[in-house]
């Protein structure tokens, strides 16, 4: 099996969920091709050494969605099976949100709309120190509900961060409903290029163009930050959850454990 197919990575969400009888599957799966994606061809770190100072960061904004970037830290070698069979088990060290404390982890997140604040600080200091190194910032889109999210988007764009790409998971959804029923946000992509950035929508679970939008970005070095607006399925990749909001704060059964497996070609 090829490092960070996105099949497997949903295979260990399910199990990880399972496991630790918890919640967030759904917004979980919908940023699997946008984490394995990126940490197989783009974000460039030491495998032997999650703290390099010359690594590229990535900033999950979106903590909530943290089973995708635990699975992507287990393909580096970063976390064990054993880290993740215990996720959200009593002594685990793997909390239900990203937590800063485990390897590979930049933020500690959850408390929603301060992450992408870090992330442009990470990207401000790279530029300071006249390095190459780029901080990706995943974002969802409920999330641009948060003041603080825009406030970032201000300061990236006045001190020139072409280093620093947004990545918008646009899956219509956020915890208590749509994104249009709490708080409509119309052209993502329209604000952002309003405010300064470089920015483009794609289809966020299409591995081809979720690439060719990474390549373009890192590269596009022109004083504007950059931002990816990636449509989105939430629960993508299992049809009782697609677009089904109850996944996200639905726990697995054996039952429904072993039909997700199923529909992934897998088995219990």
């Amino acid at each position: 099996m090829n490092k960070f197919n996105s099949n497997h990575i949903r295979r260990v969400i399910l199990d990880m969920a399972f496991a630790g009888a918890t919640v967030h599957i759904g917004c979980a799966f919908s940023i699997v091709e946008l984490l394995t994606v990126l940490y197989r061809n783009h974000l460039r770190v030491d495998a032997t050494d999650p703290d390099s100072p010359t690594r590229d960061y990535m900033v999950l904004s979106k903590g909530h969605g943290v089973m995708t970037q635990y699975a992507c830290l287990e393909e580096l070698g970063w976390l064990t099976r054993d880290d993740l069979i215990r996720y959200f088990k009593d002594g685990s060290r793997l909390k239900g949100l990203a937590d800063a404390h485990i390897p590979g982890v930049e933020v500690t997140a959850g408390s929603l709309g301060h992450g992408l604040s870090v992330g442009t600080g990470l990207a401000l200091a790279a530029k300071l120190a006249r390095t190459d190194q780029k901080c990706y910032a995943l974002v969802g889109d409920g999330e641009l509900n948060e003041g603080a999210i825009w406030e970032a988007v201000l300061f990236a764009t006045h001190f020139k961060l072409d280093n620093l790409i947004v990545i918008v998971d646009k899956n219509g959804h956020q915890a208590m409903g749509t994104t249009d029923d709490v708080m409509a946000l119309g052209d993502i992509e329209a604000k952002f290029t309003a405010f300064g950035f470089e920015a483009i929508t794609i289809d966020g679970h299409d591995e081809a163009a979720v690439d060719a939008a990474y390549a373009r970005m890192k590269q596009s070095l022109n004083g504007k930050p950059k931002a990816i607006v990636a449509n989105s399925v939430k629960g993508k990749g299992v049809s009782f959850m697609e677009n089904n909001n109850i996944w996200h704060y639905t726990r697995l059964n054996a039952d429904t454990h072993a039909a997700a497996l199923a529909e992934l070609g897998e088995t219990t």
